[in-house]
């Protein structure tokens, strides 16, 4: 090789192992290019303080946002999906299931706990939208009915949290029975007497829009959020028209009457737990207690 490509003196070099990249996750960048400092965003509720984008998150962080200290007892959390119809697409389906869990370290797209929420004791049932899209298979109805059975039995409130793409296509009818049973589940909470509060958050839609997301004795969002059945582009396709300003998001659905209330992460414990005191006819708490 010609001397030209070789380096005749070192001079001064850092060693492979000194070298030190950048960290990741140090900065997060929202979609209107407002940047933020990752620390400051989980501070801040994982909402932008510039452009009050709410970035979306999974269970891990709405339980540590909604129960006191951080402390709740997770219900059924070793449940996990099988193949019974051995789907095959472009990959099968239980190849997906195992790379879904490496990847999130989650059983499947919901977890399900009890704990206590400005000191009294609450289920929620919150969707991880990292798990196969937030997608609703037999492992999703299935520990949503569970949670809803175990709130009844202890005379508990119930609050949803819904972050899905909609009904997983890879377990065809079998995902669209949840739709059915978890709304049975939900008519027997109301026979009890017991309040269900629903949170949509970015995004809800298909099967979770058109069963337990909509079913709430309040039904909450936050703001910005996609909420509807179909798609924004689906819709447009299917109707020929060009679709309102603000389509689908929480802001146009609390406008047309399906939404009570949209409530800004920072205040979403406080809220949750003024509506649930309202339900049970209860003296309001105060944040001192949370």
């Amino acid at each position: 090789m010609s001397s030209w490509f070789r380096r005749k003196e070192k001079g001064i070099q850092t060693s492979t192992e000194e070298k030190k990249d950048t960290p990741k996750g140090l900065w997060y960048k929202s979609p209107t290019g407002k940047i933020i400092e990752s620390e400051d965003l989980a501070e801040n509720f994982w909402v932008s303080p510039e452009d009050d984008y709410h970035v979306r998150i999974g269970s891990k962080e709405y339980f540590q946002i909604l129960f006191d200290d951080n402390n709740f007892k997770e219900l059924d959390p070793n449940l996990s999906s099988k193949d019974p119809l051995k789907f095959e697409d472009t990959k099968k389906y239980s190849d997906r299931l195992k790379q879904a869990e490496k990847k999130t370290g989650l059983k499947d797209a919901v977890r399900t706990a009890v704990g206590k929420s400005m000191g009294k004791d609450l289920v929620i049932a919150c969707m991880d939208f990292s798990f196969i899209g937030g997608s609703m298979g037999s492992v999703v109805g299935e520990k949503i009915a569970r949670a809803i059975d175990y709130s009844i039995k202890k005379k508990l409130p119930f609050v949803m949290i819904s972050k899905s793409g909609g009904a997983r296509m890879m377990e065809a009818a079998l995902s669209l029975m949840q739709l059915a049973k978890t709304s049975a589940m939900l008519a027997q909470l109301a026979e009890a007497k017991l309040p269900y509060i629903s949170l949509c958050t970015d995004p809800t839609t298909g099967g979770t829009t058109a069963s337990y997301a909509m079913l709430g004795d309040i039904n909450i969002a936050e703001p910005g959020a996609l909420i509807g059945f179909a798609g924004p582009r689906v819709v447009k396709e299917a109707t020929g028209k060009d679709l309102p300003p603000d389509f689908q998001t929480s802001e146009f659905v609390l406008e047309h009457g399906f939404l009570d209330f949209i409530v800004h992460r920072r205040d979403l414990k406080r809220k949750i737990n003024l509506y649930l005191d309202l339900v049970l006819n209860q003296p309001i708490r105060n944040e001192v207690e949370s």
